[in-house]
């Protein structure tokens, strides 16, 4: 057991109080006012006119995708270095992640590169705003727009980021969040889409329960799936969007304090967005990890680039992904973690390089 987690999540009593009172009122399915009423909240959190609950952030992309006509035979634009989550979503849809490499700087797709990997097959671009860092969305929009491109955000780490004064899951054609346990904004498990478009909000809503009509029952025009968050996650997910700025500010304050103690010891790329998780870049990263994990603070590694997978093994070079998934790692982060905690983890740090 770590004495400093790498991320916990933020309890406190008007969760509880929230998931309690949908237990006293027998609210526990998906089709509760809790979901309802968390929906409508994230969807003004976020600036859009709709939010659709699921149960997952995964989720969340397989439907977004699937709304907008993704298929088998299509093609999908994802950043190699990620979560294998974003790549997942597009071969559940039938169609084919095409991998693109990450800029140093910030960990995120480089936008630079996303044109040449474009070609007749390609229907989509999904933006992965990593670690809470926004990307060049302008650039990403204006590719999108003139080869006619969907462009669904990945926002799963990336709760309230802002680019240029919009919130991310604001600006493409959906964004996709997770909820899970170590996320800024939690549920314990689940997703949400964002979305200003009617229609793809509707076509959306209805996928992710079976597709069930709006009248009558047990007929159904088109494939869906049971993929609804639940009443009581949504409830302490309420809790949790009532703690918003706190939750949110949190996790700035931390990268803050951070980046202040540590940008002379080792690279602090991370001076931007919600910092879900804070990430150096050290060519000491696997030995560092191991001395801190004897001192009982816990950190995770970079991502292994998805192309290095074996589900999605290619012989394509992307060096800044394979350079960021030999030298990245993350801090202790949560929302929730004291200043005493914070300088035990810089300590042990300098400690490491003296």
């Amino acid at each position: 057991m770590f004495r400093i987690p790498v991320c916990s999540p933020s309890t406190t009593k008007r969760e509880k109080e929230l998931v309690n009172q949908a237990l006293e009122e027998n609210c526990i399915s998906s089709t509760s006012k809790y979901v309802r009423v968390f929906e409508k909240e994230f969807a003004r959190k976020i600036g859009t006119s709709h939010a659709i609950a699921v149960n997952s952030g995964t989720s969340a992309l397989f439907v977004a995708l699937k709304a907008l006509g993704i298929k088998e035979g299509d093609e999908v634009i994802v950043p190699t270095f990620t979560m294998i989550a974003t790549p997942n979503a597009v071969v559940q849809c039938g169609a084919k992640p095409v991998f693109v490499d990450s800029r140093k700087d910030n960990c995120n797709i480089n936008e630079e590169l996303i044109e040449e990997a474009i070609t007749p097959k390609t229907k989509a671009i999904i933006p992965v705003h990593l670690y809470g860092q926004p990307c060049e969305m302008d650039k990403i929009m204006e590719i999108a727009k003139d080869y006619g491109l969907y462009v669904v955000e990945d926002c799963a780490e990336a709760h309230g980021a802002k680019y240029k004064g919009e919130t991310v899951g604001s600006i493409g054609d959906a964004g996709c969040f997770s909820f899970y346990a170590n996320k800024i904004i939690t549920t314990g498990e689940g997703g949400a889409i964002t979305t200003s478009n009617q229609v793809l909000a509707k076509e959306m809503e209805q996928l992710r329960q079976f597709y069930f009509p709006k009248a009558g029952h047990y007929w159904h025009k088109k494939v869906g799936w049971n993929l609804r968050m639940g009443s009581l996650q949504a409830a302490y997910g309420l809790g949790q969007l009532e703690r918003w700025d706190e939750l949110v500010g949190n996790r700035i304050a931390n990268a803050e304090y951070y980046t202040a103690s540590l940008k002379n010891l080792v690279e602090t790329p991370m001076e931007v967005g919600v910092q879900w998780m804070y990430v150096i870049r050290t060519p000491d990263r696997d030995k560092l990890m191991d001395y801190l994990e004897m001192e009982g603070v816990e950190t995770r590694s970079g991502f292994t680039p998805c192309n290095k997978q074996p589900p999605y093994k290619d012989n394509k070079e992307y060096p800044i992904a394979d350079e960021l998934a030999r030298t990245t790692m993350c801090l202790p982060s949560g929302s929730s973690l004291t200043l005493g905690e914070k300088d035990i983890v810089i300590n042990l740090i300098r400690k490491f390089y003296e």
